[in-house]
């Protein structure tokens, strides 16, 4: 594709998992595009799918009102289609082709001048090889995990904390009244922010995170010790990714076709199974599983998505492509997409968090 033609017309599509924020920041995209530059809008729906099979719908300013505070995306999303590694039946066996000439093509078809592409490291790793491939692209970053490297912050990650947090409040009152170990399993793939976060504003006793390794027998001896001084209740935060010392990530399936195969989820069951068999203490597990991902986004993600929109329309329209916006400080700025690839933003476990979270007898297990 052609890069030094003049802008008319613009794509956005939102890939990977889906998370509070995303309706917001498609309605700052597409009025942006439309009231500043005039510019025609066109999404792909069910994220890189609709490239591949050319599914698209016009965007236009009404399209765009009244949806700044509802949840999911009005694109619809897919974190199974990777045009690099699609999918197709070929005499009756599945295999993976490289359908990206197709989905190239499309954009071509559709007459999209620039593509503006939303998702976590997966979606934005596909995007950084279309970018190489000649597509004029500029990448937006959201996920409920904040584990995307180069911003400080992604949207969604506020909205899943707060869904998470209020989860935790709940549950304390529930284990305060039956004496109970309560052990909460938490989102975040394999970065433990939404554990620790969540954990440290509820009054988590114990936070579990795939960046500390932990060794039950220090978890349970935590329940003890509450049991002994006379806290008979005590809640655990486990990060779905988090590590036992001499051991795996607890893995619940592999999803063939997906652009991240694995999925996590179960290490709740397994602590909580040990907490009960090793103190004796009636131990119950809730896992919060994909209500951290759905609802109305907060205020801190509708201003931060609402902000990312136009950045991303501002560098389409100065041609800045393969290049991805992020929040730095205060700041809304801009990072070449090519230093996202191959890292992620985790949890130092000797940052400022983490000692605040000992501080205050916080036990990571360890």
């Amino acid at each position: 594709m052609k890069s030094k033609a003049v802008i008319k017309r613009i794509g956005i599509l939102t890939g990977g998992g889906d998370c509070p924020g995303l309706n917001a920041v498609i309605r700052a995209v597409v009025k942006t595009a439309i009231f500043q530059y005039g510019l025609e809008v066109v999404g792909f729906l069910e994220g890189y799918l609709g490239m591949i099979r050319n599914m698209t719908r016009p965007l236009e300013a009404s399209d765009a009102s009244g949806i700044l505070h509802q949840g999911g995306t009005i694109l619809s999303t897919s974190n199974r289609d990777n045009p690099f590694r699609f999918p197709v039946t070929v005499r009756g066996k599945k295999i993976f082709k490289d359908v990206s000439d197709q989905a190239i093509r499309n954009l071509q078809k559709n007459k999209v001048d620039a593509l503006i592409a939303v998702g976590g490291d997966g979606s934005l790793t596909i995007a950084y090889q279309l970018f190489q491939k000649g597509v004029p692209l500029v990448g937006i970053p959201k996920t409920i995990d904040n584990d995307l490297w180069g911003t400080d912050v992604t949207f969604g990650f506020n909205t899943a904390l707060q869904t998470a947090m209020e989860a935790i409040d709940k549950l304390q009152t529930t284990a305060a009244s039956h004496h109970r170990a309560m052990v909460v399993e938490v989102m975040g793939r394999y970065a433990g922010w939404i554990a620790l976060e969540a954990g440290l504003a509820s009054g988590g006793d114990v936070i579990l995170i795939p960046e500390i390794p932990y060794d039950i027998d220090k978890v349970c001896e935590v329940v003890k010790e509450r049991h002994r001084y006379g806290k008979r209740s005590t809640i655990v935060v486990v990060a779905e990714g988090a590590i036992p010392q001499k051991g795996e990530v607890v893995v619940k399936k592999l999803v063939e076709d997906s652009t991240d195969p694995v999925r996590l989820g179960g290490v709740g069951y397994k602590v909580g199974n040990e907490i009960e068999k090793r103190t004796g203490v009636e131990t119950r597990v809730t896992v919060l599983g994909h209500i951290q991902r759905g609802g109305s986004p907060s205020v801190f993600d509708r201003i931060l998505a609402t902000r990312f929109g136009p950045r991303a329309v501002d560098l389409v329209m100065k041609k800045r492509f393969g290049r991805m916006v992020c929040l730095r400080g205060l700041n809304i700025e801009d990072i070449p997409l090519k230093n996202v690839q191959g890292d992620q933003r985790k949890v130092l476990p000797n940052g400022d968090l983490v000692k605040t979270a000992r501080s205050v007898g916080v036990s990571f297990g360890d």
